[in-house]
């Protein structure tokens, strides 16, 4: 079977972009940190094993100093255990280590830090789904389970984001008129993708 990678970009308005927030507060003190952790676990996650076609982006946009993005790639990561305090210590690493002034760097195995933007970001970027509650049906949906899937934290997407992947041309997919946590979207789109692969 040959391996498609997906990826899942993940906007967190309120993800701070300083190394000093405790692991012990990250509701709190590190704005939010807590959902991105959960979109990383779900994203990247199976049973005692992890997802090795899925890269995971997380656009963090809080204070002090955003943008910074850290990506998670799941062949190559390292040291991240099923819980939210591993994934946000290596997000924390990575912020220590500090982003480089062009291009990303590696804080610890197959996690990479960057001053991209989410426009920056969405460039780099093709065929890109961008997860919406009046989009096309995910079930009736044409996908390959390569593409990039766009969500965000506890808030929409302002206009401005919504502009970028508008002239990126990306296309809405729904997962339903509810309205779900952003990891539980993450985990049902996988699942989705994964009903089709075994098809």
């Amino acid at each position: 079977m040959i391996l498609r990678m997906r990826t899942f970009v993940i906007v967190a308005h309120k993800a701070v972009t300083t190394p000093k927030f405790s692991l012990n507060d990250l509701p709190g003190g590190a704005g939010r940190m807590d959902i991105i952790a959960r979109c990383i676990n779900a994203s990247l996650f199976l049973s005692h094993d992890l997802r090795r076609d899925v890269d995971t982006c997380a656009v963090l946009l809080g204070d002090p100093s955003p943008p910074v993005t850290i990506r998670f790639n799941g062949e190559k990561v390292r040291y991240l255990s099923p819980d939210e305090r591993s994934a946000a210590a290596l997000i924390k690493k990575a912020l220590e280590k500090g982003a480089p002034p062009t291009g990303e760097e590696e804080s610890t195995p197959g996690v990479h830090i960057s001053k991209c933007s989410f426009a920056d970001v969405i460039e780099s970027l093709d065929n890109i789904v961008y997860l919406h509650e009046d989009g096309e049906d995910i079930r009736k949906a044409d996908l390959k389970g390569d593409e990039a899937y766009v969500l965000s934290d506890h808030q929409n997407l302002t206009p401005e984001e919504e502009a970028i992947l508008e002239k990126k041309g990306a296309r809405k997919v729904s997962l339903g008129k509810k309205l779900y946590h952003a990891d539980h979207c993450i985990v049902m789109v996988n699942h989705e993708l994964d009903l089709r692969e075994v098809k």
